[in-house]
C-alpha cells in the first residue's frame, strides 16, 4: 500500500486525485494550508509543516499553484524532500509553456527547472487546458449580451482522464519528462462557445476577439496544442452533458 502526498489537494485536479487514490486503498496525505478532516496542514509559501508532510511518503504529486511564479513553492518542496529521501515527485505542468511568453507560463517553466535541477527522482506531465477552464471563461460572461471568443484554438481535456494518467505515472518509475497529454479534439474557441451556447439553450451572438502581442500570437500558432501526442476521449460536449446532468 503506497503512501502519497498530494499538494494542491483541494484544487480541481487534487480533489479528484485524492478521492481516486483513497478509493483504491492508498494512504494519502492531502496537503492544505487549512486544517480539517483528511487534510495535512502545511504552507509551501512559508515552508511551515512541509518537512513533516513529506517525511516517509513514497510519492509526491505536486499540483499546488499560485497566481504568479510557482517556482518558489516548488523550491520549498524539493528542499524539504532533500537528498536523503528518494520519493518520486510527479509534477503537473502545462503544454506550451516553453513557447508562450505569458508570465504565468514563464513561472511554470521555472518550476520545471527547479524540479529537474533538484536531483529528486521525478516525472513531469504537461497537459492542455481543462474542459472546466473553458466553461469558466464562458460562465464569467453570463451577464454579457454576447459571448466573446478569442480567435485561437484549444485542445481541452477532461480532468477525470487527466487523473487517470496521473495515477498511471504514480504507479510507474520516475521517467523525467513524460509525453504530453491533451484532449481528443483541437477546437476553435468559437466552436467551443457554440457548443456551450447550445447546451445553455442560448442564442447570444458570439463575438471573435483578436489581440496584439506575443502571447496571443503564441496561442494562435498552436503553442497550446498537442495533436500528435497522447490524447483522451471525453469531448467538450460530453463534458457539458455530464456537468448539466448534475445540476438540480
Amino acid at each position: 500500500m503506497a503512501e502519497i502526498l498530494v499538494t494542491g489537494a483541494t484544487g480541481t485536479v487534487g480533489r479528484r486525485l485524492v478521492e481516486r487514490l483513497r478509493d483504491r486503498g492508498d494512504i494519502v496525505r492531502a496537503l492544505s494550508r487549512r486544517s480539517g478532516p483528511g487534510l495535512v496542514t502545511g504552507d509551501l509559501a512559508t515552508g511551515a509543516g512541509i518537512e513533516a508532510a513529506v517525511d516517509g511518503v513514497d510519492t509526491i504529486v505536486h499540483l499546488a499553484t499560485t497566481n504568479h511564479d510557482d517556482s518558489g513553492i516548488a523550491r520549498t518542496l524539493v528542499e524539504a524532500i532533500g537528498p536523503e529521501r528518494r520519493a518520486h515527485l510527479v509534477l503537473l505542468s502545462i503544454v506550451g509553456i516553453d513557447r508562450n511568453p505569458l508570465p504565468y507560463y514563464r513561472g511554470k517553466l521555472a518550476t520545471e527547472s527547479v524540479v529537474t535541477g533538484s536531483g529528486v527522482p521525478h516525472t513531469i506531465l504537461r497537459a492542455t487546458q481543462f474542459h472546466s477552464f473553458v466553461t469558466s471563461l464562458l460562465d464569467a460572461q453570463r451577464y454579457s449580451p454576447v459571448l466573446v471568443a478569442p480567435s485561437i484554438s484549444l485542445q481541452p481535456i477532461d480532468v477525470g482522464e487527466l487523473v487517470d494518467r496521473l495515477v498511471e505515472l504514480i504507479d510507474t518509475a520516475p521517467s523525467g519528462r513524460a509525453p504530453d497529454i491533451g484532449g481528443p479534439e483541437v477546437r476553435t474557441v468559437r466552436s467551443l462557445a457554440e457548443a456551450y451556447r447550445t447546451a445553455r439553450g442560448s442564442r447570444r451572438p458570439i463575438m471573435p476577439l483578436r489581440l496584439p502581442g506575443a502571447t496571443f500570437r503564441a496561442f494562435r500558432s498552436g503553442a497550446a496544442l498537442v495533436p500528435a501526442a497522447q490524447t483522451t476521449t471525453v469531448t467538450f460536449e460530453q463534458f457539458l452533458a455530464a456537468r448539466d446532468s448534475l445540476v438540480p
